[in-house]
């Protein structure tokens, strides 16, 4: 009897879990649906003219900055966070494994505005003095971006690595192969379903974050024509104007939510359809 009073309370969790999530998004649809028709389908994705009180609701300018900044954060992150993994699964010694993953993992808790103050001190004026512009820019972004999501990549990597059965790796080995063209040519392409999804989880990360990027992108709300120019995500748009907006402005902020919740969604089934490839 106590088992499955245990068990009806835990399924009664599952499925209110499951429930609260339906209801969120049943929310932000029904709020931003409809300003989504009133405006049109192609004006509200295809037109970079915002100025909400005038009635244009474009938002391309924010989905290219959104994405633009992600793939930076990527190109910036991933070769360093793969690094990390390889040299924390393959070379370096295990006492320093278990002090430096566990250390590389703790930075995943550091608050997002302690990132964006750091990115603010001392990245933007680097920025301006030595490469030109505001500063506060697309690449000052991705910069932050990528040391945040870092500590997920290399996490997720390094578990992908040693996941690896170790035959394969003995097996290159005993046909000639160095360490290192073990690693390249059967240990990562064994682990490349675990390391994708590391970087489909980060770009997750790095697309919805928020503060870091409202404190060095600049909120400039234009498409980027250089990595120097100040640009303006959706993440930051939602958090600026919500306070203060109404009527239509608040349905397309939460339209603009739709949009960012599609893109996190698309990301986080690609990461759960990759993690079941054997």
């Amino acid at each position: 009897m106590q088992e499955k009073i245990i068990e009806k309370i835990l399924m009664f969790l599952a499925f209110s879990a499951i429930g609260l999530l339906l209801l969120i998004t049943v929310f932000i649809f029904r709020e931003g649906f409809p300003v989504i028709i009133k405006s049109g389908v192609t004006d509200f994705l295809f037109s970079a003219k915002w100025a909400p009180t005038k009635g244009h609701f474009g938002i391309l300018s924010m989905i290219v900055s959104s994405l633009a900044v992600t793939f930076m954060a990527i190109i910036l992150g991933v070769p360093l966070a793969l690094a990390c993994a390889v040299t924390l699964a393959e070379f370096a010694p295990r006492r320093w494994v278990a002090f430096l993953k566990p250390t590389i993992e703790l930075l995943a808790g550091i608050p997002s505005v302690v990132f964006g103050f750091l990115g603010v001190i001392l990245l933007v004026p680097l920025i301006r003095d030595y490469l030109g512009g505001p500063g506060l820019s697309l690449l000052a972004a991705g910069i932050i971006l990528a040391l945040m999501i870092l500590p997920t990549i290399t996490s997720i990597s390094i578990d992908a690595l040693q996941a690896v059965p170790l035959l394969y790796k003995e097996g290159a080995l005993a046909m000639g192969a160095t360490h290192w063209q073990a690693i390249r040519y059967v240990l990562l392409p064994a682990a490349r379903s675990g390391v994708v999804t590391a970087i489909i989880l980060g770009m997750a990360r790095a697309i919805g974050e928020t503060m870091a990027v409202i404190m060095v992108a600049g909120n400039a709300l234009k498409i980027p024509a250089s990595i120097l120019d100040p640009v303006r995500t959706l993440t930051s748009t939602i958090a600026l104007e919500m306070g203060y907006s109404a009527g239509d402005h608040r349905q397309a902020l939460f339209a603009a939510g739709i949009i960012l919740f599609i893109f996190i969604m698309g990301l986080n089934i690609m990461a759960n359809a990759l993690m079941r490839r054997k």
